[in-house]
């Protein structure tokens, strides 16, 4: 079956949130709609749905002069099989002592790493994303620094790889991972299960720490955050009263340059700058909480 896609860009979000509301509206109906700030510092929204049928290209020229959007372009997407692409294109990543894999290169794990299962068909938190990568190698660092935590938590947890790498680290600790998506922690389960580590690490449907289980895990001594700089600037006084003094956070999803921003945010709230780390656009951040 052919998918469409029909995608647009304005400014406001407000203006952006009433046309993606509008486009459900639209005949042929689209199978869904998406609304996203394009994270470049530009102010843009970018709109987006997906049809199973040819949209009508004078319904959506109407929606796009009506709310101040450019116009949209149509693109037909080719039948793909996208887990056997995944697989083609996603080899195995080492970052530091991990080695995060899919179950089809289960026979590649090599000696002597910490392996992470992360199956194709949940991309997202592989490693392959400068993120995620960035995040596995300041873990690494740390833990090569001596880290020793009581209690760990990865906010926003996507896969949950941050929180089983530390768990293969420290078994027996205090681990947590929370999500705002209950399909990630239905996912970051998964996962945990496929690496046999499934009581090592509680999964929780959560915005930030707004859970009474994160709640009760308070002060953390190493804290995860590989989200966006949005949410991480809002998280930063949270993050502080969940961190303990000496306590360390690890941030991504920060561009290069958002990165002063949000070291200079989260300085203000008490948690310093120890390392940063660039991979291609992206920034992963070591801080440090003051004693």
């Amino acid at each position: 079956m052919p998918t469409f896609t029909a995608l647009t860009t304005l400014t406001g979000k407000s203006q952006a949130e009433a046309l993606g509301a509008a486009m459900e509206r639209l005949e042929p109906e689209p199978t869904g709609i998406g609304v996203f700030e394009v994270e470049d510092g530009s102010g843009l929204w970018e709109v987006g749905g997906y049809f199973t049928e040819t949209p009508d290209d004078a319904a959506l020229a109407l929606l796009a002069a009506a709310f101040g959007a450019k116009p949209f372009t149509v693109s037909e997407l080719p039948e793909t099989d996208w887990v056997a692409h995944v697989r083609r294109e996603l080899a195995p990543v080492r970052a530091g002592r991990f080695f995060v894999y899919g179950s089809h290169d289960a026979d590649k794990v090599p000696e002597g790493v910490e392996p992470l299962l992360i199956e194709a068909a949940m991309a997202f938190g592989t490693g392959h994303h400068g993120t995620t990568l960035g995040c596995l190698r300041a873990l690494d660092r740390l833990a090569g620094e001596g880290l020793e935590p009581r209690a760990v938590a990865d906010i926003g947890c996507g896969t949950a790889v941050l929180a089983m790498a530390a768990a293969r680290l420290w078994p027996g600790r205090t681990n947590l991972a929370s999500d705002i998506d209950a399909v990630a922690v239905d996912v970051a389960r998964a996962n945990l299960r496929a690496n046999g580590i499934e009581g090592q690490v509680s999964c929780v449907e959560a915005a930030g720490f707004d859970h009474p289980d994160l709640a009760a895990a308070t002060p953390y001594d190493l804290i995860f955050a590989n989200i966006l700089k949005g949410p991480l600037v809002a998280l930063a006084p949270d993050l502080a009263m969940h961190l303990r003094p000496g306590g360390y956070a690890i941030l991504s999803g920060i561009l290069s340059e958002q990165a002063d921003e949000v070291i200079a945010v989260y300085s203000r709230n008490g948690i310093n700058l120890q390392h940063r780390e660039q991979i291609g656009d992206w920034v992963t951040l070591i801080l440090c909480k003051s004693s």
